[in-house]
């Protein structure tokens, strides 16, 4: 990397899942909206015309007159080529495809078990971790041959899984996992500052919050916005808007597989006296199966079953975005993503300083929760540096909602490591969800293990 004039040039990154059809577009336009940093991206994907695509997209898009932030974009043939030199590697892959997610999902339907999203928590997202944990081993091991020095962004869920498998296989690796979760739950305290005190247009990050918890499963147990605290306020806002939900400006949470009423996160606050951080579709996973009982139940609570043929019929038509975006029929939209990820990267070159969400290993920043678990507390960034902040201890009510999901994450990230089978069944049936017998527990892990197992070691479905 160069230094001259508060600009930083020749930064390297490297990015593993490179050929993404939607997050890799947002990552483009928000670098090249800054115009302190320019480099090089190296796009990496086992699907390697997908990401030659954007590489043509990402080069479009610098040579742009409207553009400041100016990089070269091309494709690598390995991870070796891709990591070697970097100063930064962004992971954002989708382990498997639509075809093993749709068993993750809908499988465990038959048995009366449903998930909102399937990635994290419950059987989908033990799943998803099985196939990610051998992914990520060898991505850890490349980055410890090639690139040690490096900063790993982590977009890939389960988020908690990848990290700690990252810092399982090279325990030295300076890695964070980032999540827009909390963004969005600060978007709504900015949506109740607004109608409460009658202003406009106020930033979420003028609301300065304590974060504590783990991946999707976060919580605020401090809320300010220019010296008001907003808990009385979201107590009354709770209150107002506890039966109907609180639907935000032009979106809708009947019309879409994303939205909620946010009903979920004020039931949490009534029970346990914390602002609950995530997308209700995630807050209702790590709960037992009160939110997600059925599906006449998760209508009741005003949000959304995410199903897999939503994503394939979205795919399709982010293909032929990105067929349009490589001919020049389409051009990127250039509007900030709301995502931090490149004003991290600005602030770890010394370009900033930035407080922000993250998340990475547990040395004291959350008093009751394991050291070494990956939790989601603010930290630091400054130039090489990010320095948890001390988020305190949670609430003993809400620290045992989240004790099994720890002990999942022990067991599973094991069993895939040590090949224990009987361990990742243990793990199964340990997650909140999972209310069915032993006997149909057993059955279903075995045909979700058998739909999943070419991405598994052979350990997994003999």
């Amino acid at each position: 990397m160069k230094y001259s004039n508060g600009k930083v040039s020749d930064i390297n990154i490297a990015y593993i899942g490179g050929g993404s059809r939607g997050w890799a577009w947002a990552f483009m336009a928000d670098l090249a909206m800054e115009e302190s940093m320019s480099g090089t991206i190296r796009l990496y994907d086992i699907d390697e015309e997908a990401a030659k695509n954007n590489e043509i997209i990402g080069n479009i898009l610098t040579n742009r007159k409207d553009t400041v932030g100016k990089w070269n974009y091309t494709t690598s043939p390995s991870l070796e080529a891709a990591l070697t030199g970097a100063d930064f590697v962004v992971i954002s892959i989708l382990p498997g495809t639509f075809e093993e997610m749709y068993s993750d999902v809908h499988e465990p339907e038959k048995y009366g078990i449903y998930q909102s999203v399937g990635d994290t928590a419950g059987p989908g997202g033990l799943m998803r971790a099985l196939r990610t944990i051998p992914m990520y081993v060898e991505i850890a091991e490349a980055i410890k041959k090639y690139s040690p020095k490096a900063w790993i962004i982590n977009y890939t869920n389960p988020m908690t899984l990848c990290m700690r498998t990252l810092y399982e296989v090279f325990p030295e690796i300076k890695a964070f996992g980032c999540c827009h979760e909390v963004f969005g739950t600060q978007k709504l305290l900015a949506l109740m500052i607004e109608e409460n005190l009658v202003i406009k247009n106020v930033d979420r990050r003028d609301i300065h919050v304590n974060v504590l918890g783990i991946n999707h499963f976060t919580w605020f147990d401090e809320a300010s916005y220019k010296g008001i605290d907003l808990f009385p306020m979201y107590e009354k806002f709770v209150e107002r808007y506890y039966e109907e939900g609180f639907n935000e400006p032009d979106k809708n949470w009947a019309n879409s597989s994303f939205e909620c009423a946010h009903r979920v996160k004020f039931d949490l606050f009534k029970k346990y006296g914390l602002i609950a951080a995530a997308g209700d579709r995630h807050l209702a996973e790590f709960m037992p199966p009160i939110y997600l009982k059925d599906p006449k139940t998760v209508k009741s609570w005003k949000f959304g079953l995410t199903t897999v043929d939503w994503r394939i019929d979205d795919l399709k038509k982010r293909m032929e975005k990105s067929r349009n975006l490589a001919t020049g029929k389409e051009d990127v939209d250039l509007k900030p993503s709301g995502e931090e990820g490149i004003l991290l990267i600005k602030a770890l070159v010394g370009l900033e300083r930035v407080v922000s969400n993250v998340n990475i290993p547990n040395v004291g920043q959350i008093t009751n929760l394991p050291l070494g678990e990956v939790v989601e507390t603010n930290a630091v960034f400054s130039r090489d540096s990010i320095k948890p902040i001390m988020a305190g201890t949670l609430p003993q009510a809400i620290a045992d909602l989240i004790a099994p999901h720890v002990q999942n994450h022990d067991d599973i990230l094991k069993a895939a490591l040590t090949c224990d089978k009987e361990l990742a069944f243990k793990a199964f049936m340990n997650d909140p969800l999972v209310t069915i017998s032993v006997e149909d527990g057993r059955k279903l892990f075995e045909t979700m293990i058998e739909n999943t197992k070419k991405y598994l070691p052979d350990f997994l479905y003999k």
